[in-house]
């Protein structure tokens, strides 16, 4: 299959998603703690991933959930800053946290895309209809991805993912307008 057939499928796939789930460490930050004077944990996130988030709601109506297995304030206030109310903290089952959310929403596995760096987001990514990680994941969930980013962890690969996915959804309303105007002439 040539390149063009490879971007083509993987346009469709991510025509059809309708939730991003992303892990926290090493997705939307890179990977570090830092703790402060007083023993405060922190973590750096790329406010260029939070415009991401913005994007995907407004331009392309997806929503947007963390799963993570870590259980941390710096995460509770990035997703109450970004208003992602899909949070789950803890969770050492991503399969079952994703399971879940899919009986929440109504959503097929389809219909969700999951970035994740890890062996620990392996399962997830494996299930749902387009998976990605970031440039800098470790080697086996690259290999499970759809998607590989050019920018790493905590440095813009949320955003890469979610402008993919967003060019995909434009994509697709273009060629249903053009099939739809070659039916009728």
């Amino acid at each position: 299959m040539g390149d063009y057939d490879q971007y083509h499928k993987l346009y469709k796939k991510a025509a059809h998603i309708k939730l991003v789930l992303t892990d926290c460490d090493g997705v939307l930050t890179d990977n570090g703690v830092y703790f402060s004077a007083v023993g405060e944990e922190m973590k750096r996130f790329s406010i260029r991933d939070g415009m991401g988030v913005e994007r995907l709601r407004n331009l392309a109506k997806v929503e947007v959930g963390i799963v993570t297995g870590e259980n941390s304030m710096p995460v509770i206030r990035r997703a109450a800053k970004l208003n992602i109310t899909e949070l789950h903290l803890h969770s050492k089952d991503k399969v079952r946290t994703l399971l879940s959310i899919l009986d929440q929403t109504n959503l097929s596995a389809h219909e969700v895309a999951f970035i994740g760096d890890d062996v620990n987001d392996i399962p997830v990514m494996e299930m749902v209809g387009l998976s990605a990680c970031p440039g800098d994941g470790m080697y086996d969930a690259k290999q499970v991805s759809d998607y590989v980013c050019h920018a790493k962890g905590g440095h813009g690969a949320f955003r890469e993912f979610a402008e993919f996915i967003i060019e995909a959804k434009k994509r697709a309303v273009f060629e249903k307008a053009d099939a739809q105007e070659a039916v009728q002439s």
